[in-house]
């Protein structure tokens, strides 16, 4: 098959699987799975889980697929995808892609972000674990009494439109921390720098990630002059995301 009919495959399997979920509207993510809480040592899992290059790429949409499965108590999947299938709906490499499946699957439980449980005859069984990363049950995020029931949605159509099999893996990262950081605002905002150090991206993986998503009419980036008009010469970043723009497939890069 040509590289545009493994895409448009592997947009149809993603369409399969969420219409069997029964997904719609928004899938929520917990706050400090985008961002670290103040104080805390260590990164945020979200920049912890993409860490390790194309290995990074494949844990990061395995899990966010997964979350998007998992719609019901006890969040689990009970029948998962073979690691072929795995491959065929993440668009990787048919030679290759079950092992890298198989290799991420593994790091996600021994990272305590889901718990695989073996099941006679078939694939092991995938239960949904805190996207803390601390191993605890998984609770939907609008029931978190620390985070308020404050979530970051993200819509089905990034799965059924295959913004996730378009984007880099960066800026599906800097996509989740924009939409927390942002939340539903209509104007371009700033976000602190004390804060952008928070969701554990460089500053170069930060300008990538951002060129990439503006290059598919995702977000704009205003420069605004900082401080007073005395300080004339110190300018920033402000940031608005165009979250209509999923509902549209995304273009070829």
């Amino acid at each position: 098959m040509e590289m545009d009919e493994l895409r448009a495959a592997a947009v149809q399997e993603l369409r399969k699987v969420a219409s069997k979920s029964q997904r719609t509207g928004n899938v929520p993510f917990p706050p400090d799975f985008v961002i670290a809480k103040e104080g805390q040592d260590g990164r945020a899992p979200l920049a912890r889980m993409i860490q390790g290059g194309q290995g990074g790429s494949v844990r990061l949409r395995l899990y966010l697929c997964i979350t998007m499965m998992a719609t019901k108590e006890p969040f689990n999947l009970r029948k998962p995808p073979t690691p072929k299938a795995w491959a065929r709906m993440l668009n990787l490499d048919p030679e290759k892609g079950d092992r890298r499946v198989q290799r991420n699957l593994k790091w996600l439980a021994e990272n305590n972000f889901i718990k695989l449980e073996p099941r006679w005859g078939g694939p092991a069984e995938i239960r949904l674990l805190s996207a803390a990363g601390d191993g605890r049950e998984y609770v939907r995020p609008i029931e978190q009494r620390h985070n308020r029931g404050r979530y970051v949605g993200v819509p089905a159509e990034f799965w059924t439109q295959g913004w996730i099999l378009e984007l880099p893996t960066t800026a599906v990262a800097l996509l989740l921390i924009l939409r927390e950081a942002l939340g539903k605002q209509a104007e371009p905002q700033y976000i602190p720098t004390d804060r952008q150090r928070r969701y554990g991206l460089s500053s170069d993986t930060w300008t990538k990630a951002s060129k990439a998503l503006q290059s598919q009419k995702l977000l704009t980036v205003v420069r605004e002059v900082q401080g007073s008009t005395y300080d004339y010469d110190r300018w920033r970043n402000a940031y608005l995301l165009d979250f209509d723009r999923l509902m549209e497939p995304p273009e070829a890069l």
